[in-house]
């Protein structure tokens, strides 16, 4: 476990350096806010929540895998050996990432979910540390459902740490505050998500946040039909955030974010 932790730190910390650094060298959108002001709110989540994760479920999510095996607990582990282990941990990692594309829909559907995912949309401008301004609310409930899913398929360890790792990597990739050339963009979109297709995500229109839910993949979203190629507003101009939370320092602070769930009423998404 501990190396496993090493490993996804490890991860996490290059792509987001490597990320931050792109977009300081050619940003692809001019912030409204300035970097110190959007920063230490956003940057605070990711610490919050992971000192929520730790609270609510001290083991990990390893330790849940390794629990339901040795309970014998889960689809996979009550058919073990019946499958190459290959082919068990592939399974297993389109099985979550198919889970979190409709839990990241749930939370845009269900009005008191999307009342405490929204102050992910809130932000004024997408970048990298986007990517990990969720509220801890959020980060509790996504834990309790990925580990609801370990339990119930038996979710190898393998899994769980190539997709956990997957899962934050991409989250800053396309979160990103850069612009992929067009060509690229184009050959790249046929199956990952780009930021170009995320930041239409972040519009302020809903009939644009409403769709492009996926967050590595773009092929969950063809199959579900909620898939968004194009914007009609170009992607340097089109308006990101939430129109009833103005971009100000006030609601970029630690404080503002965390009362955002409380403080606005829940709106049909």
């Amino acid at each position: 476990m501990d190396n496993a932790s090493a490993l996804r730190l490890t991860i996490f910390l290059s792509v987001f350096a490597f990320m931050a650094l792109l977009e300081a060298y050619k940003p692809a959108r001019k912030a409204v806010l300035n970097r110190k002001q959007r920063w230490v709110g956003n940057l605070s989540m990711v610490m919050l929540g992971a000192v929520v994760a730790r609270l609510l479920l001290p083991t990990t999510l390893l330790g849940v895998s390794s629990w339901a095996e040795s309970e014998g607990l889960g689809l996979f582990n009550s058919i073990e050996g019946a499958l190459p282990f290959a082919v068990v941990v592939i399974l297993c990692v389109l099985i979550q990432d198919v889970v979190i594309y409709w839990q990241h829909r749930l939370f845009h559907t269900v009005p008191v979910l999307w009342r405490i995912h929204k102050m992910h949309h809130a932000d004024s401008h997408v970048d990298t540390t986007t990517g990990l301004r969720f509220h801890p609310i959020e980060i509790a409930l996504s834990l309790c459902i990925k580990a609801a899913v370990i339990v119930l398929f038996g979710v190898p360890a393998l899994a769980i740490v190539v997709f956990e790792v997957a899962l934050n990597a991409f989250s800053l990739f396309n979160h990103a505050n850069i612009r992929l050339p067009e060509t690229w963009d184009k050959r790249v979109s046929t199956i990952l998500v780009t930021q170009r297709l995320h930041r239409i995500h972040h519009s302020q229109a809903k009939q644009y946040s409403n769709t492009n839910y996926g967050f590595s993949v773009t092929w969950w979203d063809k199959l579900f039909n909620s898939f968004t190629s194009q914007s009609r507003v170009d992607d340097a101009t089109f308006e990101v955030g939430q129109k009833d939370i103005p971009a100000v320092k006030e609601n970029a602070s630690v404080l503002a974010l965390l009362k955002q769930p409380f403080n606005h009423k829940p709106e049909g998404q």
